[in-house]
């Protein structure tokens, strides 16, 4: 008999999210929610209460109206950085409340 081509783990699970687009999009929209914690760091983490995404919309609940109001200037850098994050566009928008 010959050996089958051997794969590694990381190329055969590569090729399995690749073939499944829903698997590989709600995985970015994960690594999205996550990179918010990670890009702002723990300064602006503990103003945040609340993290998610909806439809390509990122809701984020502060408990600063002044950081609330820095962040709204910078928001489509946020976004641009936040999709950078994930991998892929996932996120469209973010609502700051």
């Amino acid at each position: 008999m010959r050996k089958q081509e051997s794969k590694s783990l990381g190329d055969i699970l590569s090729e399995y999210f690749d073939g499944n687009a829903v698997l590989k999009t709600n995985l970015a929209e994960r690594r999205a929610v996550e990179a918010w914690k990670t890009l702002l760091g723990s300064g602006v983490g503990e103003y945040t209460r609340n993290v998610y995404l909806k439809r390509n919309v990122l809701y984020v609940q502060l408990s600063s109206s002044v950081l609330r109001a820095e962040l709204q200037m910078n928001k489509q850098n946020l976004i641009d950085k936040l999709n950078e994050a994930a991998g892929m566009n996932v996120v469209k928008d973010i609502v700051l409340r």
